[in-house]
């Protein structure tokens, strides 16, 4: 049993699928406990059963339809012509956009691609420093990862059996405030050199509103319909992959119907990707949870760590070093269902733990030596990798301040939901 487990280890270090890994691990589990393997495909097909789960590849579907569209185009245009005359006020339109962007499509590397092609030549043009705007468009990537429809908060939700609807509504303030400590950065760090996008002009915001006025209604049905009861989350999914399929096709052209079978091919692999990891990881959880292993965690963490302060410190540390090794999805899936409760013993809200790890693992993308989103932008601006690493260090910090304050100030993730 010792030689098999070093194998799989050794696969993982080689790069060997995830859940070929965890598949192959769960199975070793169970043939040392004389369970039949008959039980991990019972645990497999009952994913099928996962409310909300038709959520996700509805939400993917919508945001790279809208990535292959020419709304991050529009979306830029109509928050330079709102804020954009502000000193520094285009800083403030890349981080507004990319929260936003992030939000519908659930992956903050695709905005990096989508939006860094408009935001980055447009920053450098407006005589911001080219290291600034490195750091910014790489760090704004990941800002929309807490606000609804958000996938990663529905994976939590699925997996932790939280309601989704209060999920969305944790979000909000905590977002709102990672937002507003990188714009305050942002325009303090430029606050000699801050040239204003254009001027303000009325006509420019009214045209900018006609050319995104098929959009605008996108997170007033998302957020709107389930924050009202109007539309469960699986049916706002639904409508909002309908709307945006009418809209960036049928009446803005953008995209054109030859490309959509490459779309559906693309979104659902990584929809795949997340429901073959979810599936297999049902079984080892499981065998993980009938063997103890959370008890057996708890004990051992509770010979050192005696406060939920303490403890609060100990799981940033963890999901930040998860977040730099781990994609988001993967890390909600295997390790949520072993911290949920060794939290709860700790006093910690299952929503409010929500919060704190969905917002630890948006700064794993940004913690070198390997957060993925460093390559991504690494890749998309051919620059080295120690550039992308000095430049995102003072944003990390910022937002790495944030999620202290997100962490230690429950009420803010709460106090909608109460």
């Amino acid at each position: 049993m010792i030689i098999l487990s070093v194998i799989l280890l050794l696969l993982a270090v080689l790069g060997a699928p995830l859940f070929a890994i965890i598949s192959g691990s769960a199975m070793l589990g169970y043939y040392r406990e004389g369970i039949d393997f008959m039980a991990i495909a019972i645990e497999i097909l009952s994913v099928a059963n996962m409310p909300f789960l038709s959520a996700i590849p509805l939400f993917t579907f919508a945001g790279y339809l809208l990535s292959e569209s020419g709304a991050p185009g529009r979306l830029v245009r109509l928050t330079g012509a709102i804020i954009g005359w502000m000193p520094g006020g285009l800083a403030l339109v890349s981080i507004t956009a990319c929260a936003f962007f992030t939000a519908f499509t659930g992956a903050s590397g695709v905005t990096i691609i989508a939006l860094g092609a408009i935001l980055y030549p447009a920053l450098k043009q407006s005589g911001y420093d080219d290291k600034f705007n490195l750091g910014l468009v790489t760090s704004a990537g990941s800002l929309g990862l807490l606000f609804a429809p958000s996938l990663p908060i529905i994976l939590y939700g699925v997996i932790a059996e939280v309601s989704i609807d209060d999920l969305f509504r944790a979000g909000v303030l905590p977002g709102l405030l990672m937002l507003l400590m990188l714009s305050v950065y942002s325009l303090w760090v430029n606050r000699s050199n801050r040239q204003p996008l254009s001027d303000f002009s009325w006509s420019e915001v009214a045209a900018a509103l006609r050319e995104a006025g098929w959009e605008l209604p996108l997170p007033i049905v998302v957020l709107g319909g389930i924050y009202s009861g109007f539309f469960a989350v699986s049916e706002a999914a639904a409508v909002t992959a309908l709307y945006v399929l009418i809209v960036e096709i049928f009446i803005m052209g953008d995209v054109a119907l030859k490309d959509l079978p490459r779309i559906m091919r693309e979104s659902m692999l990584l929809v795949g990707g997340i429901l073959i990891i979810l599936s297999v990881s049902l079984a080892s959880t499981n065998y993980m949870i009938d063997a103890g292993v959370p008890q057996k965690i708890l004990a051992f963490v509770a010979e050192y760590v005696t406060s939920q302060t303490s403890f609060l410190a100990l799981l940033l540390v963890f999901l930040l070093v998860l977040g730099a090794i781990l994609d988001i999805f993967s890390a909600i899936i295997l390790v949520v269902p072993l911290i949920l409760p060794i939290a709860a013993q700790y006093g910690v809200n299952e929503v409010h733990l929500g919060i704190i790890f969905l917002a630890a693992m948006q700064l794993g993308y940004l913690t070198p030596p390997v957060g993925l989103n460093l390559f991504i932008a690494s890749y998309r601006f051919e620059k080295t990798i120690l550039q992308v690493y000095s430049a995102t260090v003072p944003f990390l910090l910022i937002l790495l301040l944030s999620v202290i304050l997100i962490m230690y100030w429950p009420a803010l993730s709460l106090v909608l939901i109460n």
